[in-house]
């Protein structure tokens, strides 16, 4: 009996080890209002992909990855989702130990479960992440509580019954007892109505998808000017009628101040203190990066756009007018 546990805890030990080495510390922005500058992710290529919670962290130029052995890296955003709250990093690095997306797996209310992640910024170097074990209580949609839990994502969760809301944990890994991947772990969310906190994990099924765009090039953080061309006249914001607030930061947030009676953006709904995170498929971060955008789009093309509202995502379509300045016709 005592050599049966003794195997048991062995292997479960060697399990926590493995999984412990693809979980990535990370490090970016906080500070603001005592915002914790920290979260975890997971490596999920053998090239330095990682998956991790897009949020106010990672609003910064600089990055931080910290790998289970130690090492340091810079690690750049590649793109993020907003509506599902991922996020793809990117560091340079190979033959790292990863999760492979396609061989994660799906589980039930009740199964035995692992969360692992830097909750509390405890490790800063080589030594091991948090390790929580409990089980899943219940498998929900967040979309039936539209309004209670102040969150873009509507769509199917993990609850779990170990605290895992914790500062640094987002971004973590929900792994089986044998190390499988079941989820990512979501970021703090609390009930509006009764002021508790939920615990969760979002299933790898609803990410994958949306991961490969990013690899691919959707979502992207920045365009490549070497492969989009700029029009011969280009949009921009006094053309769709959105003031944006003062761009006094680095990397201030394209929140709407005003919007113009009339205009384009009028007519499309937009409203002050939308918050704009999506260019058509592109990932808007700041003032300069909306600005930037605009300008590879013609002036007479439509211009899609993704708002923040409310913790609810919008997405419009605004048409620039055409009678402003038109360019004149070139003489055959």
């Amino acid at each position: 009996m005592l050599l049966f546990a003794t195997t048991t805890f062995a292997s479960l030990s060697d399990t926590i080890d493995q999984v412990q080495s693809k979980i990535v510390k990370i490090y970016g922005a906080g500070g603001y209002r005592g915002m914790e500058a920290y979260q975890s992710g997971i490596l999920i290529s053998p090239d330095g992909h990682i998956l991790t919670a897009y949020s106010y962290v990672l609003d910064t130029d600089y990055i931080t990855a910290v790998l289970a052995d130690g090492r340091h890296f810079e690690a750049k955003l590649v793109g993020a989702d907003p509506r599902l709250e991922i996020a793809v990093l990117k560091i340079a690095a190979a033959e790292l130990p990863y999760f492979d997306l396609h061989r994660a797996v799906k589980a039930a209310e009740g199964e035995r479960v692992m969360a692992l992640s830097n909750l509390f910024g405890v490790a800063v170097g080589d030594e091991p992440v948090s390790v929580q074990r409990g089980t899943i209580s219940v498998v929900a949609r967040l979309e039936a509580r539209r309004g209670v839990f102040e969150t873009p994502y509507r769509g199917p969760v993990y609850v779990l019954d170990v605290t895992t809301n914790n500062p640094g944990a987002a971004g973590g890994a929900l792994v089986t007892r044998r190390g499988e991947l079941i989820g990512i772990l979501g970021k703090e969310l609390r009930n509006s109505l009764n002021n508790t906190w939920l615990n969760y994990a979002v299933p790898i099924d609803e990410l994958r998808r949306s991961v490969e765009e990013i690899r691919s090039g959707k979502f992207v953080a920045q365009r490549d000017p070497q492969a989009d061309k700029k029009p011969r006249r280009s949009v921009d914001l006094g053309l769709l009628g959105i003031v944006l607030v003062p761009d006094v930061l680095e990397r201030t947030p394209p929140f709407v101040d005003r919007v113009r009676p009339g205009s384009p953006a009028a007519r499309a709904g937009i409203r002050p203190d939308d918050l704009i995170v999506l260019s058509g498929d592109h990932l808007i971060q700041s003032c300069k990066a909306l600005r930037s955008e605009l300008e590879y789009i013609d002036y007479e093309d439509e211009v899609k756009l993704t708002l923040l509202r409310d913790q609810e995502l919008l997405q419009v379509t605004l048409r620039p007018l055409r009678d402003v300045n038109p360019p004149k016709k070139e003489q055959p």
